[in-house]
């Protein structure tokens, strides 16, 4: 069975597109973290409403479309170039901590940020994690990027 490959330009094009939504959701992620941190330490409420609510329309206004496109250009560099989904480890690394983000963004952030904002519940601690937690799963997938534990070497460089 072969496989086809993307052309050269449009790899570099998806490539372009994958770095800059996967950068931009690191930076996302690292301000809803900041939100988060203001609204669980302020004691002004309606600064503490304001950064939850901040955090809220974040997550839906960048989060979401940034970690989607993150995911789907990093499956077509995967499945249309040399490197494939499930053949390194770290590869697929990224690929499960993108998912974890999505899901953290789903299930943690996205409720929580809706809770805090209506000044429903106290689900400051949660936040803080999920978001937390973003960052740092955000910044080992670029680690992984650059450093690509576990590959192969086979007489010439791939790239």
């Amino acid at each position: 069975m072969t496989r086809r490959r993307l052309a050269p330009r449009t790899r570099r094009a998806v490539l372009t597109v994958h770095i800059m939504s996967s950068v931009a959701l690191l930076g996302a992620s690292a301000s809803v973290l900041l939100l988060a941190i203001t609204g669980s330490t302020t004691d002004d409420e309606q600064l503490a409403r304001s950064a939850y609510r901040f955090a809220s329309t974040s997550g839906l206004a960048f989060g979401i479309p940034l970690s989607f496109t993150a995911l789907f250009s990093g499956l077509t560099l995967a499945l249309g170039g040399r490197w494939g989904l499930l053949r390194y480890p770290w590869i697929t690394a990224k690929l499960g901590l993108l998912v974890a983000t999505i899901l953290s963004g789903a299930l943690l952030i996205g409720p929580n940020a809706d809770r805090l904002m209506d000044g429903a519940g106290d689900g400051a601690a949660v936040l803080i994690l999920g978001a937390g937690g973003n960052v740092v799963a955000l910044v080992a997938a670029t680690i992984l990027s650059v450093y690509r534990p576990g590959k192969r070497r086979r007489g010439r460089r791939e790239r």
